[in-house]
Order: structure tokens, then C-alpha cells, then sequence
């Protein structure tokens, strides 16, 4: 795999707590409260702000998460894909994790409780688990444990928005924004290793970090499908992240603790 891409789609190294990232994930806009708070209120019909109105009701409710990442370079292709129902209201969901052609390609997560719950192969059966707001993402548009909770902190700190019109998806309508992330939101929740690793790869291209965002908001306000992507030198990232079955009860099943082990860092494709 190109050296760009593995900094994209990194392999190996574990979670961070280092404090100055946490701090920055704790930040607004975007930040839960601020948009969970704004959810009742009225737009002045900005672009950016019926998008953050869009993330503000999909965040106090629930949805069927669909998700992809695509890397792309040097002629190659990497799709990782996340599925499963979220209640991101109640901070808790299920996903399905799968990596084609990975040493590992398929994990289940469970979100619930603060914790995130992920299989392991050794041993057979059991699960790690982990404080959810101690992980911390190793690849440019990955959330830190397939978080969808950090990639609509993302879409709500959209920058330069514009209106591209009335469109469909799956038959649905929608009404699609288009905008910028700024470097900041880029790399939101992504380790401080990493980090330092990206900032000279940006330093290189001249401090650039082309990026797009685009937005689908549906009749009833929500966010069908959101998109985020960027480019380093000639490699490319794209996640793309569709919600349906909007309101949804989700209920999970947390493992017994006799078949859960304590961690404090992932590693590897899947958890981001």
C-alpha cells in the first residue's frame, strides 16, 4: 500500500488519551450539546445553517447507519464499509464492520453505556472494550471507532456552502449543499502521531488540503446521505455516509463482562 495511503487508511497503533486532542474533540460547532440544542430552532434558510439543522435532528434521534471509505492511489482501491442501527440520542447502536481483503476483515461493535464493545478474533468468543471518548482515529476521514457521532460533527462544521438544487437518492428527495471542511475539521479525532504525520505531508503540498463536503437533506429536514472527501498528492479519500429508518427503536446487548477485556488501545484497519 502507498506510504499516503496506510496515513489514510493506517494500519496498526492503538488509541490515544493525549490531552490536548481531547480537548479538541470536546469542542463546538458541532459539539453535542450546542447540537442537540439548536434542534427546535428556526433557520433564516442559510445553507449552513439547514445543514446544521439537518445534524441537529439527526442527533436526537435515531437512524440506520450505511457508511463507506474509499481510498484510492497508485492505481489501487480500499473500500472499508460500516452498517447498523444508531440511536444517537441515546449514545448507543450496533455496527458491522467489513474490510474485503483485510487480514482481519469483519468486526461487530456495540456502542452503549460510554463504552464501545468490539469482537476479537483471540480468543474466540470475547470482546475487547474501550471508553468511547478515549479512542482516538489513526487515518485521515475515519472516526475513531466507526463513530458515527464524530462524522456529523464533521458535516456540522461545514464551511463555504453553497445550494446545488433538488435531487434524488434511492428515489427519495432531497435538496444537496455543497461546501468545504477546514483542516481543523479534517482532522478531528485523529491522534496527535498522525496528525504531526499529516501536517507534513500538507507543509509538502504547499499547506493545502483540497477538501469537499456535500449534504443531502431530505423533505423532512434530516441528512440522507452526507459525503466527505479530500486529497493528498495524487491519493484520495472519500467516507460516505447514508441515514434511513429515521426514529427507529435500537436496542443493543452488552457482552457479559466474563467475556469482555479491558483496553485502552485498537490497532488495525477496522477500528479506524
Amino acid at each position: 500500500m502507498p506510504s499516503v495511503a496506510v496515513l489514510l487508511l493506517a494500519l496498526g497503533t492503538g488509541c490515544s488519551s493525549a490531552s490536548s486532542e481531547k480537548a479538541r474533540v470536546a469542542e463546538e460547532p458541532g459539539g453535542k450539546a450546542g447540537a442537540k440544542a439548536s434542534a427546535t430552532k428556526g433557520t433564516d434558510g442559510r445553507p449552513v445553517d439547514i445543514i446544521r439543522t439537518a445534524v441537529a435532528k439527526a442527533r436526537a434521534t435515531s437512524a440506520r447507519i450505511e457508511e463507506t471509505v474509499v481510498t484510492r492511489g497508485a492505481g489501487k482501491e480500499f473500500i472499508l464499509s460500516v452498517a447498523g442501527p444508531f440511536d444517537l440520542a441515546a449514545d448507543r447502536g450496533k455496527l458491522s464492520v467489513d474490510f474485503p481483503g483485510g487480514a482481519v476483515d469483519h468486526m461487530d461493535e456495540i456502542f452503549n453505556g460510554g463504552k464501545v464493545y468490539l469482537t476479537r478474533t483471540v480468543p474466540k468468543g470475547h470482546w475487547a472494550v474501550i471508553d468511547r471518548a478515549e479512542a482516538r482515529a489513526h487515518s485521515l476521514l475515519r472516526a475513531p471507532l466507526n463513530d458515527p457521532e464524530l462524522v456529523l460533527r464533521q458535516v456540522a462544521a461545514i464551511r463555504g456552502v453553497s445550494d446545488q438544487g433538488t435531487t434524488t437518492i434511492d428515489g427519495r428527495p432531497a435538496h444537496l449543499y455543497r461546501g468545504t471542511l477546514d483542516y481543523r475539521t479534517l482532522t478531528l479525532g485523529l491522534v496527535d502521531e498522525h496528525r504531526e504525520r499529516l501536517d507534513a505531508v500538507r507543509k509538502a503540498m504547499g499547506g493545502g488540503l483540497p477538501s469537499s463536503a456535500r449534504v443531502w437533506v431530505d423533505e423532512e429536514g434530516r441528512p440522507a446521505r452526507v459525503e466527505l472527501s479530500a486529497a493528498l498528492n495524487t491519493q484520495t479519500v472519500t467516507a460516505t455516509m447514508d441515514l434511513t429508518d429515521f426514529g427507529k427503536p435500537v436496542e443493543v446487548t452488552v457482552p457479559d463482562p466474563s467475556r469482555t477485556i479491558p483496553t485502552d488501545a485498537v490497532s488495525g484497519v477496522l477500528p479506524g
